[in-house]
């Protein structure tokens, strides 16, 4: 609701038969032939859409509360059904509302979460590596610079909880599956950047290191990649642990240094040879 007790703010008259297009008051600007400076005309559920955007962002309609019925907000926002279906479907597209069936259902405000946002970047990034746009070089910069950042921030403002879930990403027992001690190894990267405390930098290096893993072949991965990889672990979470951060960035740096040199001979590329 708004702060007048309203959802809607006096959008044109109801639109009963525009399957969702409807009438239209917010526009766009765009390029016209004869030169004028006009605005295309935005569509009605696209206007439902920002109305109730803006309105989940801002917290005015919170987590977990219920949208009111199609019905009633079709009479609140003066549309038909059909607009408010189509705005509602793009809602649920960006996370940001879940539809529940059921006599107890309806439209539910649910924000998204760090791990959401990092799936759909993801998705993204790995169109990206598709084309010429995006290198391993690049990667392996992004993620370093991410890294070298998390793992000083780590060393101050790490818990108990952050270091006990480190340590347990670390294994010497050599009778675990490859796959599972590779799983923990790129488990311990992504701990390492939530315990920096900065969500923005798990979001931005999630995607990056699903679409590394993704791209290598581990079946040209040295024999004894996993036990180095667990040992530079376990160094790097010592001085983390004993709060240098100086000293964890300076592991981290040859650990990074390390893995790149071995990532450049087996990335699988799509035709393309790495830069």
């Amino acid at each position: 609701m708004t702060r007048n007790g309203t959802l809607g703010d006096g959008m044109a008259e109801p639109d009963k038969s525009d399957g969702g297009a409807g009438p239209a008051v917010v526009a766009e600007s765009a390029a016209d032939p004869s030169g004028l400076a006009l605005r295309r005309v935005r569509k009605a559920y696209e206007q439902v859409y920002d109305q109730l955007r803006a309105m989940i962002l801002s917290g005015e309609l919170s987590r977990g509360q219920r949208l009111p019925t199609e019905v009633a907000l079709a009479a609140e926002f003066g549309v038909s059904r059909g607009t408010i279906r189509e705005a509602l479907r793009l809602l649920v597209a960006e996370n940001l509302i879940r539809t529940v069936k059921g006599a107890t259902g309806g439209n539910f405000v649910t924000l998204p979460t760090v791990d959401h946002i990092s799936r759909f970047v993801q998705r993204n990034i790995e169109l990206l590596t598709q084309t010429d746009d995006v290198t391993l070089p690049e990667f392996l910069e992004a993620r370093e610079l991410i890294e070298i950042f998390a793992v000083r921030q780590a060393a101050v403002r790490r818990t108990d909880t952050d270091i006990e879930a480190l340590r347990e990403t670390l294994s010497d027992d050599q009778k675990l599956p490859a796959h599972e001690q590779y799983l923990q190894n790129k488990e311990f990267h992504g701990i390492l950047v939530s315990a920096c405390g900065n969500a923005l930098l798990q979001i931005a290096a999630q995607p990056i290191f699903s679409v590394l893993h993704t791209h290598l072949s581990r079946s040209g991965l040295p024999r004894d990649f996993t036990t180095k990889v667990c040992s530079d672990h376990r160094c790097i979470l010592e001085q983390i642990e004993a709060g240098d951060p100086d000293a964890a960035e300076e592991l981290m740096r040859k650990h990074l240094a390390d893995l790149g040199a071995i990532y450049r001979g087996i990335w699988r590329t799509s035709g393309r040879q790495p830069a």
